[in-house]
C-alpha cells in the first residue's frame, strides 16, 4: 500500500516580530521601564547629595571641626552631643540609601553619571537649603553661629543653597538630554 503523498500546509507564516500592538506596547514598557529607572537614578543623587551635606559637610565641618553649632542648641551640652550623634546616624542612613538605589539603577543599566552628578549636588543644595530655612529660622534649634551678627553667615549659607540647587538643577537637565532614552 503506497503512502499517500502529504498535502501542501495551507498555514500561512506568522510575520517576524511581536505584531505592531505587542510592539507598540513593548516599546512603551521599555520606554516606563527607563523613566522609572531614571527617576531612580535622580533620587538616589538626591538622597546620596542629602546625606553627605548632613553627615559629612554640615557635622564634620560646623559641629565637630568650627564647633559653631550642635543639631539641638535649645538644653546642655550632653544634649547637644546627643542629637549630634543621632544627627549623624541619620545622614549616614540616607547616604547608604542612596548608595543601595544607584546599586540597583546600575543593576538595571541605567546609571548616567552627568544626570546622577547633578542630583547630588542638587540634594546637597535642598538639605543646605531646608536646614538654613527650618532648622536655623523656623525651629530656632540651632543657627549658624552665636554671638556674632547673623544676616551674612545667613546670606551666605542659603546664598550658597539656592546657588547649588540651580547648579545641581542645570547640571542634571544637560545629562538628561545627553542620556540615552531607551
Amino acid at each position: 500500500m503506497a503512502h499517500p503523498e502529504p498535502t501542501p500546509a495551507t498555514h500561512s507564516t506568522p510575520p517576524a516580530g511581536p505584531p505592531a500592538g505587542e510592539h507598540a506596547a513593548a516599546h512603551a514598557s521599555s520606554g516606563a521601564d527607563a523613566a522609572r529607572t531614571r527617576r531612580r537614578a535622580g533620587l538616589s543623587g538626591f538622597l546620596f547629595g542629602c546625606g553627605i551635606a548632613a553627615a559629612m559637610i554640615d557635622l564634620f565641618i560646623f559641629h565637630l571641626g568650627l564647633q559653631w553649632h550642635h543639631f539641638y542648641d535649645l538644653s546642655t551640652h550632653e544634649v547637644a552631643l546627643v542629637t549630634d550623634g543621632f544627627f549623624h546616624a541619620f545622614g549616614w542612613f540616607i547616604t547608604v540609601w542612596g548608595l543601595f538605589l544607584l546599586a540597583d539603577v546600575r543593576r538595571r543599566g541605567g546609571v548616567h553619571w552627568p544626570y546622577w552628578a547633578g542630583a547630588v549636588v542638587l540634594g546637597v543644595g535642598a538639605f543646605q537649603l531646608f536646614d538654613g530655612i527650618v532648622d536655623h529660622k523656623l525651629l530656632g534649634i540651632h543657627q549658624i553661629r552665636y554671638g556674632v551678627d547673623l544676616l551674612p553667615y545667613d546670606l551666605v549659607w542659603n546664598g550658597t543653597a539656592v546657588l547649588l540647587i540651580l547648579l545641581g538643577y542645570v547640571l542634571m537637565r544637560r545629562g538628561g538630554r545627553a542620556h540615552p532614552r531607551a
